[in-house]
């Protein structure tokens, strides 16, 4: 071959490979947009500018969630606290599932339609985003207790990791920032939208008249706070638990709910309220989970309210129910049970 075809051939070769070396470079991770079903009743999908979610992003995070090696004895994962089959919460009051084995001092709450969760997150508000909330559960020394410096040396040392990595966030040393990002983009995909009461609203299904009957006597009763759509006001409520609101030094305000953060009066023993949807699923109930049954709940709202200064005005006189009137409101309860939710989202073995 003659030394210009030679030449010829290398020019052609770094021709083809060039566009090549530049597509890579320029790929970008898939973002995508969850469908919304109109019966949450909001308007759009919120997500932070810099975390917008990605096809490789979500992947990357529900490993992460799954995944015990991020604590520090590596046995507890975020799914050891919130699981799949019970709307992603525990089934217990106060779990001791954690690295330490100590009961924590708050219900681990269900996870689904986080997304629209922007007025503060735990039962106190005190996190602004997902982004910021992870970091609690992952260093907590009764949860994971995990060192992130320990957490990112064991992601950047795994086969897979690296690679997961790059594929959501491009190519950049693996950091903790960018781990709670991943973790923060699976949870906003679970969104709970299609039990049988939003069948019913799509006019797929009927509601029994029971079930009908139910329905408005939630919306007589519930709705102020547990408002329809997401089924909660996404606000903060002293429901009469408590008469005081005791605040040991050690546990920096932790019985103050909301005061805690705000240090409004208003918001002495507030709590976030909880949406009703999948409620017959999550229980135990409340900030505390002292109560263990749905019933447990209507009984405190009856007769068990303590009467404090802030106390939310609309529960002042309780809620009072004939025995009919609780075995309705209770079966409208069981159609906010979103069976596909669960089954999407529940491990396979």
């Amino acid at each position: 071959m003659s030394r210009f075809l030679i030449l010829l051939s290398i020019v052609v070769l770094f021709s083809c490979v060039e566009p090549l070396e530049q597509e890579r470079e320029l790929k970008s991770p898939t973002l995508i947009l969850p469908e919304v079903s109109w019966t949450l009743r909001v308007s759009d999908f919120p997500q932070p500018e810099r975390n917008p979610m990605t096809e490789e992003g979500v992947i990357l995070g529900k490993k992460l969630f799954f995944d015990p090696k991020l604590s520090a004895d590596g046995k507890v994962s975020c799914a050891t606290c919130h699981q799949p089959e019970i709307a992603f919460t525990d089934g217990e009051g106060l779990g001791d599932f954690g690295v330490s084995g100590n009961r924590l001092k708050r219900h681990s709450p269900p996870l689904f339609n986080l997304a629209w969760n922007t007025t503060g997150l735990f039962w106190d508000g005190g996190a602004n985003d997902l982004e910021s909330l992870n970091f609690g559960p992952l260093t907590h020394k009764d949860e994971m207790a995990a060192d992130l410096d320990d957490i990112v040396a064991y992601l950047s040392q795994d086969k897979d990791y690296p690679q997961l990595f790059e594929a959501a966030f491009g190519e950049i040393p693996i950091q903790s920032a960018y781990i709670s990002r991943a973790i923060s983009q699976y949870t906003r995909t679970l969104i709970s939208q299609d039990s049988k009461y939003d069948q019913w609203k799509r006019e797929e299904v009927n509601f029994t008249s029971i079930e009908l009957q139910g329905y408005s006597i939630y919306q007589n009763n519930c709705a102020s706070c547990h408002q329809e759509g997401l089924f909660t006001d996404l606000s903060f409520h002293n429901n009469g638990l408590d008469l005081d609101y005791p605040n040991p030094p050690e546990l920096e305000g932790l019985y103050q709910g909301r005061y805690r953060i705000s240090y409004l009066p208003k918001d002495m023993g507030a709590y976030k309220t909880p949406s009703l949807r999948n409620i017959i699923i999550t229980s135990p109930y409340m900030h505390d989970g002292r109560f263990q049954t749905v019933e447990d709940v209507l009984n405190h709202y009856e007769s068990g309210i303590q009467v404090n200064a802030s106390l939310a005005p609309s529960l002042q006189n309780g809620i009072k129910l004939s025995t009919e009137d609780r075995q309705a409101l209770i079966l409208f309860l069981n159609t906010l049970t979103d069976e596909k939710f669960i089954s999407k989202h529940a491990i396979k073995n």
